[in-house]
């Protein structure tokens, strides 16, 4: 009796793999099949002025149950630890579908005679669960007027 049963399970077995491609039978996602992935996009909320703080906005779309991280990466021509407080990957987006990245802006070390206005660049990364949408990455400009100056 043992061996029968191991014997319809090796014919069942291929059986299934013969009909795979015939059927055109394709794994499901992690979130099962049928069930669409949320779409993650961000936003900046404009620029900044040193001294202040930016933010940059995800989107969870569509609205699901749930919360989960998002990886990012940070670019641009301002450097963290010297023109703004560095951001870590990832991001928690809540179950409101929405999750903000602050970036707090630090004083000049380079004095004011650089007047310069630097980028942060914040890129949305592929992660499980969720896709990138078509708004993946946003930018906000460190502008080099201060809170101190004299403007």
């Amino acid at each position: 009796m043992k061996n029968q049963n191991i014997v319809f399970i090796a014919i069942a077995f291929v059986l299934a793999c013969a009909l795979a491609p015939v059927t055109q039978a394709t794994p499901c996602p992690q979130w099962g099949c049928g069930q669409q992935l949320p779409e993650i996009s961000i936003h900046s909320t404009g620029n900044v002025v040193r001294g202040k703080t930016g933010s940059f906005v995800l989107v969870k779309n569509p609205l699901l149950l749930g919360a989960m991280y998002v990886n990012f990466k940070v670019s641009g021509t301002a450097l963290a630890g010297v023109d703004y407080v560095a951001l870590i990957s990832p991001a928690y987006i809540g179950p409101s579908g929405y999750a903000t990245i602050l970036v707090k802006t630090l004083p000049d070390p380079r004095g004011s005679a650089s007047a310069q206005a630097y980028s942060v660049v914040v890129t949305l990364e592929a992660g499980p669960g969720y896709i990138v949408g078509g708004s993946s990455s946003a930018e906000i400009w460190i502008d080099p007027v201060t809170l101190n100056s004299s403007n």
